[in-house]
């Protein structure tokens, strides 16, 4: 056979049929609206949430980032990349997350729909045989379909009936307790990104005798959500008036943090009066859903610092940074830019409680402020670098700057509380006047907490009807045909024991009383 141009008509080749872009997609969406997958993404979704709990997180723990940055820098870098340090704003958690939540929706709906119909749906007829059944009974006496209807409705089954027949089904709230869990997970998942909408976070350290109002400018660091302004802030302040934090002072245990406690001074509101409240770790401060959270503390020793003309240059508290958090010794920076005639850079560790070791060292022993002392273990003269608009910390002097200033003393002898060192060259004294503490405090707002709790809660609820109850069936046959009455069950899920439930609903349907019924579900 040929074509019509003379060429032999060749063999149509064999070749698979493929799925097409539809078909992909068909099968694409139900992988992912599967329970298995659903299940999958749950697990991920909690195993993605462990590094948040093992590594520090920025807006949490600043200070533990900068420290891992510091004691491993390549590693840190490493994971930073992967969003280790903000877990919770990482890509492939939010992959994980929005993956989760199409996938329950997808799964969640059509078992609804399918559970809707179930609960309309009357129990089947009775079988021909009931003997082959699982669970089989002969009953006595002469049993009618309306008494054995009445019986088994009062033990809340739902019922229908026939000529000679009578079926029972319950058990529904399975798998009600299970799309009820699901739709709580979608509920969770909905909160917290709520929360993540309309919430704000920020930190802010504030030291003994100092206060704070809840404006942006305020915070040290700021995270609202997309829908946050300025004017969402709830306009509360407070004073810090007392920090004390309690340790153990003998035994193997000596050292170890007891209690900590801030006492504030709380406005709720511009112009209204204040109420005392006593701030302790798992205790917040809640200001109309705001809630101030105490998270960390440390040492504020102060310091009055007198330049080379005899000006006081300086006056005030100076928050130092833990080192050695078994001890509380801490360091911190003080720079002096209106010293006169060279601003002043200082460098000093604060020990707690000090104590002189070998080759003439001095170490502190004790968390608590028994024997505080500050020792300047660096001072510089020269141009700290502040008027070139650039910002700083305010807990170090930048290497670069400082290489270019000159040193004035290297590891000075401890200062008491009172005493005084005087800097060589006439560029003026420092003086340890005292000490405070301060306390880092993360103010939160989120409107997703309660609908958050109120989800989880019905989750937990859900979850105990779908693990422990089961759909079971039972059919009777009256003996209207001239045999014996007799009744059959079965459970539609596995797990448990149906036989000493059945024999209940026979003794029941024997006797019209309800002894031995263990499940009335």
């Amino acid at each position: 056979m040929t074509l019509t141009d003379g060429r032999p008509e060749e063999k149509a080749e064999s070749r698979p049929v493929g799925l097409g872009a539809a078909g992909w997609a068909r099968w694409f969406w139900r992988t992912l609206t599967s329970m298995r997958t659903a299940l999958i993404l749950l697990f991920l979704f909690a195993l993605a949430s462990i590094p948040g709990s093992v590594w520090p997180q920025r807006g949490v723990s600043d200070a533990k980032v900068a420290q891992y940055y510091d004691d491993s820098p390549a590693l840190a870098e490493w994971l930073d990349r992967l969003w280790l340090f903000d877990v919770f704003k990482a890509p492939w958690f939010a992959a994980i997350y929005l993956l989760l939540f199409v996938s329950l929706i997808g799964c969640v709906l059509p078992r609804t729909a399918a559970h809707l119909r179930e609960l309309r749906r009357k129990p089947p007829a009775a079988p021909r045989n009931l003997a082959r059944l699982p669970q089989h009974a002969v009953l006595g006496g002469d049993l009618t379909v309306e008494e054995a209807a009445r019986r088994l409705r009062r033990l809340r089954f739902r019922v229908t009936t026939g000529p000679d027949w009578v079926a029972a089904e319950k058990g529904y709230l399975k798998e009600t307790g299970n799309l009820l869990f699901h739709v709580a997970l979608l509920g969770l998942l909905l909160a917290v990104g709520a929360g993540a909408l309309y919430g704000y976070r920020g930190n802010v350290l504030v030291v003994e005798g100092d206060g704070f109002a809840n404006t942006v400018a305020a915070y040290d660091r700021y995270m609202p959500g997309q829908q946050v302004n300025a004017e969402s802030l709830e306009p509360f302040s407070f004073t810090l008036e007392d920090f004390q934090a309690t340790y153990i002072a003998q035994g193997p245990k000596r050292g170890q943090a007891l209690d900590y406690s801030a006492r504030l001074a709380v406005s709720d509101a511009p112009g209204a009066p204040e109420r005392d409240y006593e701030l302790k770790v798992n205790e917040p401060l809640d200001v109309n859903g705001t809630l101030t959270y105490l998270i960390d503390h440390g040492y504020a020793p102060t310091f009055r610092i007198t330049d080379g003309q005899g000006q006081v240059a300086f006056e005030g508290s100076v928050p130092c940074l833990v080192v050695q958090p078994a001890t509380f010794t801490s360091e911190c920076v003080i720079k002096v830019p209106d010293a006169l005639p060279e601003q002043l850079g200082l460098m000093v560790a604060f020990l707690p409680t000090t104590v002189p070791a070998e080759g003439g060292e001095w170490v502190s022993v004790f968390p608590g402020a028994a024997n505080p002392t500050a020792q300047v273990y660096g001072a510089f003269a020269g141009d700290l670098g502040m008027g070139n608009g650039r910002p700083q910390s305010v807990y170090e002097i930048p290497p670069e700057i400082l290489k270019k200033m000159k040193p004035l003393v290297m590891k000075a002898d401890p200062l008491a509380k009172g005493e005084k060192l005087e800097l060589p060259g006439g560029a003026g004294t420092i003086e340890f006047t005292g000490v405070r503490e301060w306390v880092a405090l993360q103010i939160t707002h989120d409107p997703g907490r309660m609908p958050a709790l109120l989800s989880a809660a019905l989750a937990t609820a859900a979850l105990v009807f779908s693990l422990t109850v089961r759909r079971r069936r039972v059919w009777v046959r009256t003996g209207a045909g001239g045999g014996p009455a007799e009744a059959g069950g079965l459970t539609r899920t596995e797990g448990g024991d149906f036989g000493e439930e059945f024999a209940g609903i026979v003794a029941v349907l024997n006797q019209g009383s309800t002894p031995g019924v263990k499940d009335a579900r």
